[in-house]
């Protein structure tokens, strides 16, 4: 049986603005196991950017139970659910979030600074080969005013992927980049989960979920749709198909 990193029961969120209250979240339960890549997906309004958020710890539910590989996250504190983000969860954003003024090396070091216990020789190694994952190696001296889209969610990604987390968040990861880009990063996604990472996207784009192994789709704060794919897309055999775009064309 597959090991269980992410487990809700009966998650309800209600927000409340004035009088009014908006369910966002009405009693869903759901698994997701090691080594599942999986999409969520669901219109504008559905949940979905909530159960992420909630996933994240980012935000509490108002009832319901959430375990993060084992932690029942409804008992932490605000510290130790920052403890628990930073140490369980890689993060990547459909705007890279990155430094704008650090390298790229810099960027991905960020996580391990809230790491007492580890060196500066040991964050750097870390981080290169977080970097060398993505294919980047050889970029770590620059800035990300000198890389392309891709390139610079390649160092999202790595910046994620340093701490070593159970789970990579990624909020729809390719929504500013062009096909081949978006093809490429999904390519990488693939490479990280067949090593065994777990994986989960918000997207909105069928095609994109396509790449993946699982697909959960939200409707009304409730899960409508949750199967698995049974062929998924091969990023790395559909990249030989795809030219690409001289700078020209890409202006």
């Amino acid at each position: 049986m597959k090991e269980t990193i992410i487990s809700v029961k009966h998650l309800v969120k209600i927000y409340k603005m004035g009088d009014l209250e908006v369910h966002a979240l009405r009693g869903i339960s759901l698994e997701i196991h090691k080594s599942d890549f999986v999409a969520i997906m669901g219109k504008s309004g559905s949940g979905k950017s909530t159960f992420m958020n909630i996933a994240g710890c980012l935000d509490v539910p108002t009832k319901g139970e959430y375990l993060l590989d084992g932690v029942d996250v409804g008992k932490l504190n605000k510290d130790q659910l920052a403890h628990l983000r930073n140490k369980k969860i890689g993060f990547v954003f459909q705007s890279f979030n990155l430094l704008s003024r650090t390298s790229a090396l810099e960027n991905v070091e960020l996580p391990l600074m809230y790491n007492s216990k580890i060196t500066s020789k040991e964050m750097r190694e870390r981080s290169l080969n977080a970097l060398e994952s993505v294919g980047l190696a050889d970029r770590f001296h620059h800035l990300p005013s000198q890389l392309s889209g891709g390139e610079q969610q390649r160092v999202a990604i790595a910046r994620a992927l340093v701490n070593d987390p159970v789970v990579i968040l990624a909020d729809e990861p390719t929504g500013n980049l062009d096909t081949r880009t978006s093809v490429e990063v999904m390519g990488i996604f693939q490479q990280l989960n067949t090593r065994g990472i777990t994986v989960i996207i918000v997207t909105h784009e069928p095609d994109i979920a396509a790449y993946t192994n699982r697909n959960v789709t939200f409707r009304d704060g409730r899960i409508l749709k949750d199967f698995n794919v049974e062929k998924p897309r091969n990023a790395a055999a559909e990249l030989l198909t795809i030219p690409v775009l001289t700078e020209e064309e890409t202006i």
